[in-house]
């Protein structure tokens, strides 16, 4: 009885093998894992793309209110001029809440930089690893093919039963299941690495920082204006309070030093 239950044990087992060589063959599987690969790999490149995008609007953007940044100081400079003391200041206060808009926008695009930074190199290292990966499979894909073939070649010319390749395939079919999920362990991680994580949660006692915040703005543009003053009392301003380069990225400069 025992014998026989051991046998059919085996001829089972055989059975359940050779199906599941015919349902899953190794070099399929290698294929797909390849491709869901390449696929990992088109949806990074499409995130850089993104950014990239991103990016370059934030940068039109703060090329835009560093130019009229600069037109507020002009004009504060040139009412002041006139005797219109109301209007240079209300320039003055236009420009220091434009100062505070091109803060943000200068934290965006740092943050898209470290972004996209992080997100180029997660796509050449992935590039790099599909690669490798690509001449492993077709390695192993030509081997295993030899090898079934040779196989084959073998039990046919000694007459044996097909039976006796069930553990050599059998141990082929675990090593390419093994390289597949590394492969597929890797490319997650890559990509599980490459988000920026921000914390958006309001810091308590904010209403006061805003409070004090005012005031020291107040304070700059009372110390601008009075330096606007004594500028035009020794023959003419020759600060714009703040003035930044021309260039396309002047902006970038704006509020990152005392204003002279």
């Amino acid at each position: 009885m025992s014998d026989n239950t051991s046998r059919m044990r085996t001829i089972f087992r055989s059975k359940t093998t050779k199906a599941l060589d015919r349902i899953e063959d190794p070099r399929d599987t290698l294929d797909d894992s390849y491709d869901q690969q390449v696929k990992l790999l088109h949806e990074v490149r499409r995130a850089v793309a993104e950014v990239a995008t991103a990016k370059k609007r934030i940068e039109l953007q703060g090329q835009e209110m560093g130019g009229r940044y600069q037109r507020l100081g002009v004009q504060a400079r040139d009412a002041l001029t006139q005797g219109h003391e109301d209007l240079a200041r209300a320039a003055l206060e236009r420009r220091a809440l434009l100062e505070g808009e091109v803060a943000k926008l200068q934290a965006q695009y740092t943050s898209l930089e470290k972004q996209a930074s992080q997100l180029q190199e997660r796509e050449r290292r992935l590039t790099d690893q599909i690669a490798a990966f690509r001449v492993e499979k077709e390695t192993i894909k030509a081997t295993y093919t030899a090898s079934a073939a040779q196989v084959r070649a073998n039990e046919a010319v000694a007459g044996l039963s097909a039976n006796i390749d069930d553990i050599g395939t059998s141990l082929d079919r675990a090593r390419d299941r093994v390289a597949q999920m590394q492969a597929r362990a890797a490319a997650t991680d890559e990509l599980l690495s490459s988000g920026v994580l921000k914390d958006l949660t309001a810091a308590p006692d904010a209403d006061i920082e805003r409070q004090l915040a005012a005031i020291t703005a107040q304070a700059e543009i009372d110390r601008q204006l009075q330096s606007m003053k004594d500028g035009a009392g020794s023959g003419g301003a020759k600060g714009s309070g703040g003035r930044v380069d021309d260039g396309a990225n002047g902006w970038l400069g704006i509020g990152q030093g005392p204003a002279t």
